[in-house]
């Protein structure tokens, strides 16, 4: 199997782990890394037994992908950059720090027929990735997404930070334009905001109540979907998943029975309706190396990659506008 060469621009916390996912896939032969901090380069090269390159350009020439994880100020000029000189690529979320940005960016990888993927790794979240098949028309989702506070990624505020991954997963979810938006935020520890909360209302009718922190005592992920004669709870750090469903009593076959619980009875109509629940059992994978092995199965087949530069640059707009929101409810609120 011929392996695909590789490199990763930025070996900081994520990406030395890029590195180490590159280092041990049979799909792919980790060329070197780069990064600006020689030392912190050469260190990670040694780790998994690569080449550090002080001249990107050295690294550039001698491979096919590469994934760019780097302070977000910096997408837009190496991503350039790296497409220009005919080479697919990962880059990490956000995209770009602006629309405009990410709308050359996607034109550039289509002019040059490259992959471009973005990193939003929760689609590659087991528990996510579990409810991926199922008949899903959500009416109401509720995200809360808290993690403690980490100086890394904090010249962004929450809502490009972490509340761009479940914006990510609802605009794959519900199959709509966002019709309003209302959103608030506050700035606690650093410049900009550190808890935001957002109410999306789609043309569907759907409405997304989302909450994203970085100064919690505790870490949470969690997202629940309501629809009708369903209510669906994911556990993100978990990876689990539990589903209520109200079916029609008698409705379940004798085989499925012993894979579900009967947790109580709604008397309707002559028949009557029983809450049904299940937990599926989901298998554990490392979700960087299936983000990974995804990106490199696109670059060898030359397939449409599962996290778009489409997908990165829908979920960095309505983040942006969410930040707007947030923006203008903060103004209003200092003059009250």
């Amino acid at each position: 199997m011929e392996k695909v060469k590789t490199g990763v621009i930025g070996v900081g916390h994520l990406g030395r782990h890029h590195a180490r996912v590159y280092s041990q896939v049979p799909e792919a032969q980790l060329v070197g890394v780069h990064d600006t901090d020689p030392e912190k380069g050469q260190k990670v090269a040694e780790e998994f037994d690569t080449k550090y390159f002080e001249n990107l350009s050295d690294l550039l020439e001698r491979i096919d992908a590469v994934s760019l994880v780097v302070p977000t100020t910096f997408h837009y000029a190496l991503a350039i950059d790296i497409l220009d000189r005919g080479k697919n690529l990962l880059i990490e979320k956000p995209i770009t720090e602006t629309v405009k940005q990410a709308e050359e960016v996607l034109s550039l990888a289509k002019a040059k027929n490259l992959i471009l993927q973005v990193g939003h790794i929760e689609r590659f979240n087991p528990a996510f990735k579990m409810i991926e098949d199922l008949a899903l028309e959500p009416k109401f989702i509720e995200s809360h997404r808290l993690a403690q506070f980490d100086p890394r990624g904090t010249e962004v505020a929450v809502i490009l930070d972490l509340m761009i991954h479940d914006l990510d997963l609802i605009l794959t979810l519900v199959k709509s334009e966002v019709k309003s938006i209302e959103a608030a935020g506050v700035s606690v520890i650093s410049d900009s905001e550190d808890i935001a909360n957002a109410r999306l209302t789609f043309q569907s009718g759907c409405v997304a109540n989302i909450t994203s922190s970085r100064i919690s005592a505790r870490p949470l992920r969690k997202m629940r979907l309501f629809q009708k004669n369903s209510y669906i709870s994911l556990d993100f750090l978990q990876r689990s998943v539990e589903i209520y469903k109200l079916m029609d009593v008698g409705s379940i076959p004798k085989e499925e029975k012993d894979k579900k619980t009967l947790v109580g009875n709604i008397p309707t109509g002559e028949v009557g309706k029983t809450i049904v629940y299940e937990k599926p059992e989901i298998k554990s994978e490392d979700m960087l190396t299936s983000e990974i092995k995804s990106f490199l199965d696109a670059v060898k087949n030359r397939t449409h990659p599962k996290v778009s530069g489409e997908d990165g640059k829908r979920a960095l707009k309505l983040a942006l506008e969410i930040v707007n929101k947030a923006k203008e409810h903060r103004e209003w609120s200092t003059k009250i």
